[in-house]
């Protein structure tokens, strides 16, 4: 039964032709991944993709270690040097950029240096010239100033309260220093595409898994199916299990194969690196590295998937119309993101289940809710509840179905 409602969302032709679309996308998000890493070469020649990655990865590997006093005394010393370099101090733009990619191999811990010594909603990419030597010893020390700083101001004091502020600055203490740094370029351009071909698999295949149900309507078949001895037992339960296959195996060869492509082309080193090293999720309280990071993504975005997609084969079911069920993804992904801009909604969209399919995004925000009188943050709520409501739709769905009225 399960081979033969499989059959049936293989051999259509509209299926056929949005599984070339998904292949186009596959292709098309690979390749932005791949060519968003840059290096500018010594001269001053801008390149991208695989070569690219190679040699900016030897550039930045020359620093890899524990980012120590020593360290980071080395980085301004050599970030002086070239600034006092004819090539920098050159009006000609080529030669400026001869003078900045001498500087690609320490520019992660450089922006380091800038967001530390910066305030915590305050950027300015020339910081790092003008640090001294005794200030980088409070390097460390600056991030949770910060925060502390931040979280006193008139704009936040009494937006978060004295136990989920005290949350927070624990969780910047808690982060293990000194940090480890290790070029993790391959993983950062990965991270960031990741929720985009998560969100399009989902959108994707919500095509395919919306028609299992209303096939046998649809085909005025739905009689003799309910009829049939084991129409309204392992029939159905064939529908659901079809429909888990689909979501499951398009999900995960769709995920490893991204996630292959875009790792073997820049590179896996750094996987074990703390997210803080990253540009983006500096000031993150999630403790986490690159992998784990990584492998909450896609696990996240496989329980929202699960859950958005069962969810549409659940509206399909109890309204036998494929075309209103196929809308459900875009709802529940698009329609958050119009209302992001309303601050007062900003803990309540951050439990929604779009929330799933893009947890490098929820990594970077400080959406804390309280339970029991204990704080904790949004990544491991969400992944909880869907899970259980997709736990819960499973025999809500055999239900619905089998109380289906033939007309």
């Amino acid at each position: 039964m399960i081979r033969f409602e499989l059959k049936k969302i293989f051999s259509k032709p509209v299926n056929k032709i949005v599984f070339i679309i998904l292949l186009v996308v596959l292709c098309v998000i690979s390749y932005l991944a791949i060519t968003c890493v840059n290096y500018v070469d010594e001269n001053g020649t801008t390149i991208t993709g695989a070569a690219a990655a190679r040699a900016l990865r030897e550039e930045k590997n020359q620093w890899a270690g524990y980012i120590t006093q020593d360290k980071l005394v080395r980085v301004l010393e050599t970030n002086a040097l070239i600034n006092n370099s004819e090539e920098y101090l050159s009006d000609d733009v080529r030669e400026k950029n001869k003078a900045y990619s001498k500087k690609q191999g320490f520019s992660d811990i450089r922006e380091m240096l800038n967001r530390a010594f910066c305030g915590f909603q305050v950027y300015n990419y020339y910081r790092a010239d003008s640090i001294t030597k005794e200030e980088v010893r409070s390097f460390y020390d600056r991030r949770t100033a910060n925060l502390i700083e931040w979280l006193n101001s008139e704009t936040q004091e009494n937006y978060y309260s004295e136990q989920e502020k005290q949350f927070l600055i624990t969780q910047y203490e808690k982060l293990e220093t000194p940090f480890y740094y290790e070029c993790a370029d391959g993983w950062e351009a990965l991270l960031e595409y990741v929720p985009s071909i998560i969100m399009l698999v989902v959108l994707i295949t919500g095509f395919l898994v919306s028609g299992i149900f209303p096939d046998e309507r649809r085909l005025k078949a739905d009689s003799i199916f309910f009829s049939a001895k084991l129409g309204q037992n392992k029939a159905i339960a064939a529908k659901i299990k079809a429909g888990f296959i689909v979501i499951t195996s398009i999900y995960w060869i769709t995920l490893l194969l991204f996630s292959g492509i875009v790792l073997v082309v820049l590179g896996d080193n750094g996987a074990g690196c703390a997210i803080q090293n990253g540009f983006a999720n500096w000031k993150s309280f999630y403790n986490i590295t690159y992998l784990q990071d990584y492998l909450l993504n896609i696990w996240g975005g496989y329980i929202g998937s699960l859950f958005i997609l069962f969810l549409s084969m659940f509206v399909s079911a109890k309204t036998s119309s494929k075309a209103f069920a196929v809308t459900i993804p875009f709802i529940l992904l698009f329609i958050p993101s119009f209302l992001s801009g309303i601050s007062v909604l900003s803990e309540a969209l951050g439990l929604l289940p779009d929330q799933l399919l893009q947890i490098g995004a929820a990594v970077k925000t400080f959406n804390l809710y309280q339970i029991s009188g204990k704080v904790i943050g949004s990544v491991p709520i969400i992944l909880t509840i869907y899970f259980i409501l997709f736990l819960i739709l499973l025999p809500v769905l055999y239900q619905v179905y089998r109380k289906t009225k033939i007309k």
